[in-house]
Parts: structure tokens; sequence; C-alpha cells
């Protein structure tokens, strides 16, 4: 393969939110320029610092905008090292030509781990003990404690983390019920749900593990907990917007709630510093943690290699393979040939137009791959002559191109 036309060198990536040093090794070791800060950035001073980098790496905090976006004129693009993406403006980073990755899998035991020793908490209202004992009050009694073996846990979005808590849950003894909006292959004795009333109506738990959409925005509300068994108790460590804190606050208020564990809510702190509120504080039987369902240090390396690779796969082929706004393209690497990239908007008649650059330019296609969504066409072509400047102007050149670049 001939060397990379940008050299390496000269490529910037920016780390930002105190992203696993194993990231920047791997960026180090191939060459790259690697910045790395400890927290995020507002967006002024992101639009700043992002114009020279080619390579953005975030993690939950850091807010990309479509102002920031446009102001990153040099950005390949961009990392989340993490599972969530709603941070990120998707739709106009794809306009932009700018493909998000994040790591889908690599934080799924932490989070798993933690709902499963959440739940043996609230069936033994552990918190209320440890707080009490703190206190220096000893309240040494069995009334309301419970063994979770036999009971029934309701999993709400069964895919990577949904899936792994069933398996877990299930070793633990229990009855493990999902609901997810798409068929999804059962582990073990997991018994999918045709509905979330159903869940609700028969989970002594209740776990929450879906994405942020309109679709989950609220998607527990007063409704929905009066729908649940009385004593019953509720966990997310999805996102915060998926259930109306205040209902929730309400429903532990009045008993019918048993408890519950929150680990995300609609507003949350910028730093570490600042302050926290929210209508939970305080009640019985509630566990409330600061974001940390995949804070584990076997979590963030792993993150870390995940995300990282695949940028520097991106990077060095032009693979978006994993992309979470991006058409799918891979195509491995054709020896002596020149590779050159290319985003457009989908329209008809793209496709015809570079090859006819190409068959112009007398050069010679050796392998060629694209796919589109409904705003953009991603291409890598691999030609056998030494025409690609030319070609890569041409084909930049053209009304519908987005973004043009020659890989090697």
């Amino acid at each position: 393969m001939a060397a990379t036309s940008f050299p390496k060198s000269e490529i910037k990536i920016l780390l930002l939110e105190n992203i696993h040093p194993v990231a920047a090794e791997a960026f180090a070791a191939e060459g790259f320029q690697v910045e790395t800060l400890k927290g995020a950035l507002p967006e002024a001073e992101l639009a700043e610092r992002v114009r020279d980098a080619h390579i953005l790496g975030i993690r939950s905090k850091t807010q990309v905008t479509p102002k920031v976006l446009d102001e990153a004129r040099r950005l390949l693009a961009v990392g989340a090292f993490c599972i969530g993406t709603n941070q990120i403006d998707l739709a106009h980073a794809n306009r932009r030509g700018t493909p998000a990755f994040n790591a889908p899998f690599s934080n799924t035991r932490s989070v798993a781990e933690l709902i499963i020793a959440e739940i043996v908490m609230l069936s033994r209202h552990l918190g209320d003990r440890v707080r009490e004992v703190h206190g220096g009050q000893w309240k040494k009694v069995a009334v309301g404690s419970h063994e979770v073996r036999g009971h029934t846990i309701g999993i709400v979005g069964y895919g990577h983390i949904g899936s792994q808590i069933g398996v877990l849950a299930e070793a633990f003894g229990m009855r493990v019920l999902f609901y997810d909006i798409m068929a999804k292959l059962p582990m073990g004795n997991n018994r999918a749900c045709a509905t979330l009333d159903e869940v609700l109506a028969h989970s002594d738990f209740v776990t929450l593990h879906v994405p942020e959409t309109p679709a989950t925005k609220l998607m527990i509300g007063h409704d929905q907990l009066a729908r649940m068994k009385k004593g019953a108790c509720l966990l997310n460590a999805s996102r915060g917007t998926v259930v109306d804190i205040d209902a929730l606050a309400a429903a532990i208020k009045s008993g019918h709630i048993g408890g519950a564990a929150v680990d995300v809510y609609p507003s949350e702190p910028e730093t570490n510093s600042d302050g926290f509120q929210t209508p939970l504080r305080g009640l019985s039987n509630v566990i409330l943690t600061p974001h940390i369902g995949g804070s584990t240090e076997e979590a963030q390396e792993a993150i870390g290699k995940e995300v990282s690779a695949a940028l520097i796969k991106f990077v060095n082929t032009g693979s978006t393979t994993g992309a979470v706004n991006f058409p799918q393209v891979e195509l491995p690497v054709t020896k002596q040939a020149h590779r050159i990239l290319n985003v457009h908007r989908n329209q008809p008649g793209v496709l015809r137009d570079i090859n006819k650059i190409v068959s112009d330019l007398e050069a010679n296609i050796r392998a060629q791959l694209l796919a589109t969504d409904p705003d953009i066409g991603y291409l890598i072509m691999d030609l056998d002559q030494d025409v690609s400047q030319d070609v890569k102007r041409a084909v930049a050149a053209l009304p519908a191109s987005i973004k043009t670049r020659i890989l090697f």
C-alpha cells in the first residue's frame, strides 16, 4: 500500500473528558498528534479548539452542535467514547460528511452488574440501612427485606445491556420478562412480552435500557407507574429524559412504588464540583448515583480501545463500519492502488458522473464501493493509474460533492 497522502504526523487528535489513556496511546502509536483535556468545553471554546482537529473524541458531557461542526472544517470524524450519541448533532454531521463512532459493547458488563447489585440493594433496603448506621442508628430489621430469588425482573430495551442483565438475573434465580420494539432472540429462559404494560404489570423490578428518542421521552410517567405492581421498584440507567422524575417521586412518597435506583437525570451538572438537585433526594429506599453505570476502569479501558480502533481504521482505510450516522462502507485495501474517498449528496447521476471522470482521464478502477442513506452517498474507489490528483480535483468540483480526499 502506498504511503498516506496526508502525512500521519500532521493528523491532529483532540480528546476531551478524561478519555482513558489507552486511546491516546493508540493514536500516538499511529504517529498522530494527540492533545488531551480533562473536562468538557463550552460551545464557543470547543468551536475554537476544534478548528484544526481532524478527530474529536468526547464522552457524554460535550455537546457537538451545528456551530461546532461548521467551525471544524478539517474534521474527519467524531468519536463518542461511550454508548450514547445524543450529545452529537448526528444529522448535521452526516450532511457535512463527518461520521460519528461510539462504543456499543464495551461497558455492557459494567452497567449490567450495577443493575443487579442495585436490585439486591433495593430488595434489602440496604441504602437506608447503610445511611442509618453511618448516622449512628442501629436498625436491625427483617420486615420488608427479601431475597431476589423467585422475583420477576422486567427489562425494557433488550439490547446489549438488557440481554446481559437477563442472563445475570436468571443466574440469581429470578424470572425474566422483557419488552423491545424489535423482535429479539431471548437469552436462556428470558421471555418476551408483547407490550410495555405487560412488563410493568407483572414485574417486581423494572429496569430501563433504551436510547433517547422522541418515542422514549417520558415513556415512564404517572400512568405507567400506576400500572406497576404495588411495592415494585424502578431502575433507570439509560437516559434521564426517559422517566418523569416528579411522577416517580410522587409514586414513591405515596407508597405505590417501593423504591428506585436512578443513575441518569434530565439535567446533570457540567462538572464534579457543581451542586445537584432532584426531587428524589432523601426519599426512602432510593439509590441515586452520578451517571456511573459504565464508569469502571475495565469499561473505560475497553471503550478507549474500541472507539480508537474504529477511528484509526477510518483514518487509515476510509472504513465507516460501526458509524452511527453514516453509510456503512468497508473496502479491502488494493495493493499498488490510489484510494479516493468521496461524500456527496444523495441524488441521481452522481456515480455516473464520477465514473465518466475516471473514464475521461483514462484511469482504471480496481475496486469501488458505494453506499447511501437518505441524505448522502459515501464512495471508496481504488485506481491503478497515477492520475488520482486529477480525479480527486474533478470529483470534488461536482456540484453534489460534500467532501473528497485522497487517502493514499
